[in-house]
């Protein structure tokens, strides 16, 4: 009998540690989950992620929620992930200018993160072509119209999402490109930016179409150019600067979604999937449109070669030209 009950408690106990451990290994997520965005509600960033938010939580059946950490040309919400837990609950969708950034910030200011060595890529979620463009008021209709304005001291400044954006570079590359010399003003991100402009405090920005489609609708912002290789399909009348003959000009910009530096590969391939799905899903694709953004997807190998490539690409640019945030 002894040995017998024994026996028992033997199994009631193995089958009691099983059912523990099938607790303590339930499948991701078992808990909400937050997608940052480091710059303010209602850019393309923002928009972009409230849709990600959407969908990830209807196919993950949990709750994603999206939080706004601004600040410090978007280092403040980049490096609250990067110094997160990496389990999968605090994620990071971000432009191109978590690349660029750290690069023109002076020691000291913002928050500082490693964009190859901090987080996990997860993946590239899409593209966006950047444009010139000026407030209708200004009575320029074209490019070189512009750049005639700028040489004659009459627009002196543009507006930009913030130091070390794609539109910052892009800023800088054309000045040196058409031979002027137009300030930036840096803003806590797109819609702020396009704000100023629409008001007239500043004539002109380098913004993706998304942010400005509207107002372009109505003829309240007028676009002159395009810094891509070719010609946007959201605005094919608009000509690239290359065209106009400004050559060595083109940035564009991309979102993205990482994690923490050393995210489980499961949790990576289980995001990507998802991600990659919905990319693919036409409801997204045309409420990506509505933004200009053209889905991407692709495996997270593929965002850390470009991640790479971009952080070597900008740090020479930045080099060259001395761009250093004011």
């Amino acid at each position: 009998m002894k040995l017998a009950t024994r026996i028992l408690f033997a199994a009631i106990a193995a089958t009691t540690a099983m059912m523990a451990g099938g607790a303590g290994a339930q499948a991701y997520p078992t808990k909400p989950i937050t997608l940052v965005v480091a710059y303010p509600a209602g850019g393309d960033t923002d928009v972009l992620a409230r849709l990600l938010a959407e969908k990830l939580s209807g196919r993950l059946r949990q709750s994603v929620v999206v939080e706004n950490r601004t600040g410090a040309a978007g280092t403040i919400g980049s490096a609250y992930v990067a110094k997160s837990a990496a389990d999968g609950y605090t994620l990071l969708v971000a432009p191109n200018t978590v690349a660029i950034a750290p690069l023109v910030l002076k020691n000291g200011t913002g928050a500082s993160y490693d964009v190859r060595g901090d987080f996990t890529p997860v993946a590239q979620l899409g593209v966006q072509s950047l444009f010139v463009v000026v407030n209708k008021g200004t009575g320029i209709t074209k490019l070189p119209e512009l750049v005639a304005r700028a040489k004659a001291g009459t627009v002196r400044t543009y507006a930009s999402p913030g130091n070390g954006s794609p539109m910052h570079i892009l800023g800088e590359l054309f000045n040196k490109a058409a031979g002027v010399n137009i300030s930036q003003v840096p803003y806590r991100g797109t819609a702020p930016a396009v704000v100023d402009v629409l008001g007239g405090q500043v004539p002109m920005t380098y913004s993706t179409l998304g942010a400005v489609a509207q107002y372009i609708g109505t003829g309240a912002i007028v676009p002159l150019a395009v810094a891509d290789l070719k010609r946007s399909p959201f605005a094919p009348n608009v000509p690239t600067l290359a065209e106009l003959g400004y050559k060595d000009v083109e940035v564009g910009a991309w979102q993205a979604l990482l994690a923490p530096k050393g995210l489980p590969p499961e949790l990576v391939k289980t995001l990507n999937t998802h991600i990659n799905d919905i990319l693919k899903m036409p409801d997204v694709v045309a409420r990506m449109a509505t933004i200009a953004i053209t889905p991407v997807g692709g495996e997270p190998a593929t965002l850390s070669k470009l991640i790479a490539s971009d952080a070597t690409r900008y740090a020479k640019i930045v080099k060259e030209f001395g761009i250093q945030a004011d």
